[in-house]
């Protein structure tokens, strides 16, 4: 079992994941922190003031501006899959799907002379992509690629 009263920031031992303060931890980073660095890299660290700094989760690049698609992309040990909400169903007859081994190209959806470009999160294999509509929703199915294939660089010194 952990020890969890040993935290500095607890204050009440009755329910302490319920009970810890952000502020307190923060404080309690910056002061091990303060502790671990000389004090020449403090400043440095200080001056950013990277700890108020809260990072977002990344999303895709939105692209509501050029073209209201709404799409996830998300992958699996062994696939990348795209879902694309489709609005009307006539999109499916006038819309072009193509991909390369690290893009999904679509064209012609919502209007003719659109076109977006997804770019995957990992490499995917040339065959194998299938593409299936339900309730309102295109899911494109790529295979992954497992790239083992390593070229060893020569360093040269000039």
């Amino acid at each position: 079992m952990f020890p969890w009263n040993f935290f500095p920031f607890n204050k009440k031992f009755n329910n302490p994941m319920g009970q810890i303060d952000q502020n307190d931890i923060e404080k309690f980073v910056k002061d091990m922190m303060n502790q671990m660095m000389p004090s020449h890299m403090q400043d440095i660290v200080n001056s950013q003031d990277w700890m108020k700094q809260k990072k977002k989760p990344e999303e895709p690049p939105s692209n509501q501006g050029e073209n209201p698609l709404n799409y996830s992309v998300f992958e699996t040990h062994h696939h990348v899959y795209i879902r694309i909400q489709i609005k009307d169903d006539a999109w499916l007859s006038q819309m072009k799907l193509y991909h390369t081994s690290n893009q999904l190209i679509i064209e012609h959806i919502p209007n003719d002379e659109d076109k977006l470009t997804i770019v995957l999160p990992s490499i995917v294999r040339k065959k194998g992509t299938t593409a299936n509509y339900k309730d309102g929703i295109l899911e494109i199915k790529l295979l992954k690629n497992i790239d083992m294939q390593f070229s060893e660089i020569e360093v040269t010194e000039t």
